[in-house]
């Protein structure tokens, strides 16, 4: 028997002819083998797989045609070259490693988790614990039992929030050319966000600071792939009644795009949309008109809407901001321990907030959101860019698609420093954004230790990583000059053009020019330091620091800013709520 070791195996002794591999036929990952004695119809075979779509098959003595399938059936009916085995005696081959079947998981995520995510919902409920939000639900027909807290919504109570959700919007910036598009297929990259913690070569790892948060938003800044500002670090040298002070002011005055906004309460959440309102130069109902500023709203999984997230809803949405609805499901620990499990958690809490959204106030911006991965069953410890992690955000890209709203998706990285762990996650969680559709891509940059650190020199990698795909998603040019047909003319068979015009006139920026890529050879790379990617990235984000220049702001709307800062700190600013 004759088979192919690396392809696959034969399933029973036959004498075979080479492989033919019928995967560019129709995306299917099947090899097969032709029996010796029938070399007339492999060729056919290879004729036919070859031809137009609409090209007819011609069977060696048989009387009969039979047409192409179209891709887009693949898997519906059965396949022409799989009803010419079973006629033929073709041996169909097993590959030892087949295409991951995405769309099973897609399809699987789209057909059953709303349906069990809705029964979740309408049987066993979800907890909310502020007693306003219990308030709006009931009053949009939600069963509520305020002895325990539980809230029961009804399939019509969902399908009447997703009919008044817009499926898309404008996010204002400070300037019109940062304003973005939120709908289903934008795509937005955020670093990474919420860390209690902040390293980097020169000054180790150490309790953040609004040192530390100001320069990582100007590094935001910088970079235009990065297109909205969010709480990277915790600026745990301000008190917590501050605090928000300071961030919403470095947003302001260090970044002209898409600020973010906390949710701890109305006193702080209130006072932020004051800050911005005035800094923007916006009346009351402009600012309501149109989302000016985001939150992330996390869920307490499983099944707990807390204080402070439901008062988030409650006021972002009464306001017109943009509200981002996020389940953080690891599952094994706060989501059931298989992908599945963890897709109908976190569609059910997803919709849950979405709805208390619109029925508070109708047709306010909101965001789908999905955060889904697993931890380690050895340690309890989260871990990020696994299978796990790939498959949720597939899944929670078609049931995105099904709600027919903007979503939110991140990546992250388990690794505890700048390595080949860290990049190796954190692309796999890239790739799963992507793959997915997400139209928000958080924790794209920086993002460590799960979460609890944000790394100066990762950022810097990453971004390399983050603008190839920004160069990706732009279209290819295809002008007469890039044809470059007056270049192939040019030059001789077997000639090179290096000297030719065409290549003169393009050089300085025809092609990708890397942020922190060494394309040197060995030599040359010995000679100047042999320096690693981190080193050559600490020098990359102190040049950017040091180079900065912050946008131009009005000055006397930031003397404004400055006034009811100090007034409200010295009337002792705004405690978070739990």
């Amino acid at each position: 028997m004759q088979a192919p070791s690396r392809l696959g195996q034969v399933r029973d002794d036959v004498e075979m002819v080479p492989v033919l591999d019928l995967q560019a036929r129709q995306g299917q990952a099947r090899i097969v083998q032709l029996p010796g004695k029938i070399p007339a119809l492999a060729l056919e075979l290879v004729r036919f797989l070859s031809a137009p779509s609409d090209q007819k098959l011609r069977l060696p003595g048989k009387g009969h045609a039979q047409r192409r399938v179209p891709a887009s059936r693949c898997g519906i009916e059965p396949e022409p070259f799989v009803r010419l085995a079973m006629a033929h005696r073709l041996k169909v081959v097993e590959p030892a490693c087949k295409h991951p079947a995405f769309e099973h998981v897609a399809r699987h995520a789209g057909e059953r988790a709303p349906i069990r995510g809705q029964r979740h919902r309408g049987q066993m409920g979800i907890r909310v614990l502020l007693p306003e939000a219990r308030k709006i639900f009931r009053q949009g027909g939600a069963l509520v039992d305020e002895d325990t807290g539980m809230v029961r919504i009804g399939r019509e109570i969902i399908a009447e929030a997703l009919k008044t959700a817009p499926p898309e919007f404008t996010l204002r910036a400070g300037t019109r050319e940062r304003d973005l598009e939120m709908k289903l297929g934008a795509l937005t990259f955020l670093p990474g966000a919420g860390a209690p913690h902040a390293t980097d070569l020169k000054r180790g790892r150490r309790p953040s600071s609004l040192s530390d948060y100001r320069e990582l938003v100007m590094l935001t800044q910088y970079f235009d792939a990065l297109h909205m500002v969010n709480p990277l670090v915790e600026a745990q040298d301000i008190p917590t009644n501050l605090r928000h002070y300071s961030v919403i002011e470095t947003q302001l005055t260090l970044s002209d795009k898409f600020p973010s906004a906390y949710s701890r309460g109305s006193p702080q959440t209130l006072d932020t949309f004051e800050i911005l309102k005035n800094f923007r130069g916006l009346t009351d109902d402009e600012f309501q008109a149109e989302p000016w500023c985001y939150t992330i709203i996390n869920t307490n999984s499983p099944r707990v809407l807390d204080i402070p997230m439901a008062q988030g809803i409650i006021d972002f949405s009464r306001h017109g901001q943009m509200t981002i609805v996020t389940p953080f499901c690891m599952m094994g620990a706060m989501a059931p321990a298989s992908v599945a499990g963890a897709l109908i958690l976190s569609h059910a809490e997803c919709l849950a907030g979405l709805a208390l959204a619109q029925i508070n106030n109708p047709g306010a911006p909101v965001c789908y959101g999905a955060f889904a991965s697993n931890v380690d069953m050895k340690s309890g410890a989260p871990a990020f860019g696994t299978p796990e992690q790939f498959q949720a955000n597939l899944g929670s890209g078609q049931l995105a698609r099904k709600v027919g709203l903007p979503w939110r998706c991140a990546a992250g990285s388990s690794a505890n420093i700048n390595d080949a762990q860290a990049a190796n996650e954190t692309q796999m969680g890239l790739w799963s954004c992507i793959m997915a559709g997400s139209s928000i891509l958080v924790h794209s940059a920086g993002w460590i230790e799960g979460g609890l650190t944000v790394s100066f020199e990762k950022l810097i990698t990453d971004m390399e990583v983050v603008q190839i795909i920004a160069e990706l998603c732009a279209p290819t040019p295809q002008s007469e000059d890039d044809l470059a047909m007056r270049a192939l003319w040019e030059v001789d068979p077997g000639g090179h053009f290096f000297g030719c015009q065409h290549t003169m006139d393009r050089y300085q920026s025809a092609f990708y020019d890397p942020l922190i890529a060494d394309w040197s050879n060995f030599g040359t790379w010995t000679e100047n330091g042999e320096q690693d990617a981190s080193q050559r990235a600490l020098k990359k984000w102190q040049d950017i620091i040091a180079d900065f220049e912050p946008p131009k702001i009005n000055e006397d709307r930031k003397a404004e800013m400055d006034e009811f800062i100090a007034k409200r700190t010295a009337e002792g600013g705004a405690f978070p709520v739990s």
